[in-house]
């Protein structure tokens, strides 16, 4: 069936406006709004769905609530922030007419102040995540740049040996300083699988089902 001719007039006008370069940069800001609207939400509701239902007691109405409010809201700070980001840096480039490298690291230090700055759980996994790259890229950028001499040798494996050593002594020793998804995960993994009591919760279960 084809569209009417009011729709394809409103569509050829809408595409015409996109295609104005004059608009491009508020054009930009909506776009990114909405990218990172789609990718917050595709990023956390399977993390959230696996979670919630592997660690979180409760009705499957409360798993699900709790699965929804994760991925709104995790796609509405990441929508906020792409915009307050961009719309900063564009601020900053109409204002000094060229771009700088400074005006991306202040944009979105301020934008992370403004959006992510709630000390949540949600913010903690995002800022976790994000700090152990930006690690890694500033030990590439160091050695890229000479700062850092270029080891003769893969230390990868001395790395993960030094992380996995540090992580399980924290746990062990120091747990409190820990996320709460991390000590829930370490728990599973380390403690549970000392207790048992019979078949069921050796092998099927990890936790003995309360008696009827």
């Amino acid at each position: 069936m084809a569209a009417p001719p009011q729709l394809k007039a409103l569509l050829q006008a809408v595409n015409a406006l996109l295609r104005k370069r004059r608009y491009h940069a508020v054009l930009a800001l909506l776009k990114g709004f909405r990218n990172g609207a789609v990718y917050g939400a595709k990023i956390r509701a399977p993390h959230a769905l696996v979670m919630t239902f592997l660690f979180r007691s409760g009705s499957l109405r409360e798993k699900l609530w709790a699965v929804l409010q994760a991925t709104y809201t995790h796609s509405w700070n990441l929508a906020r922030f792409v915009l307050t980001y961009k719309g900063l840096c564009a601020l900053q480039a109409h204002l000094q007419g060229q771009t700088h490298q400074v005006h991306s690291a202040l944009a979105a230090c301020l934008g992370g102040m403004l959006v992510f700055g709630e000390n949540n759980n949600l913010n903690s996994q995002i800022n976790m995540y994000l700090t152990s790259r930006v690690l890694f890229a500033l030990c590439r950028l160091g050695v890229e740049k000479g700062y850092i001499p270029e080891p003769r040798w893969d230390p990868f494996r001395l790395h993960t040996g030094v992380i996995w050593g540090i992580v399980l002594w924290l746990f062990e020793y120091h747990r409190h300083t820990l996320q709460p998804s991390l000590q829930s995960s370490m728990t599973y993994l380390y403690e549970d699988s000392n207790v048992w009591h019979d078949l069921s919760d050796f092998l099927i279960y990890n936790k003995s089902r309360p008696s009827k």
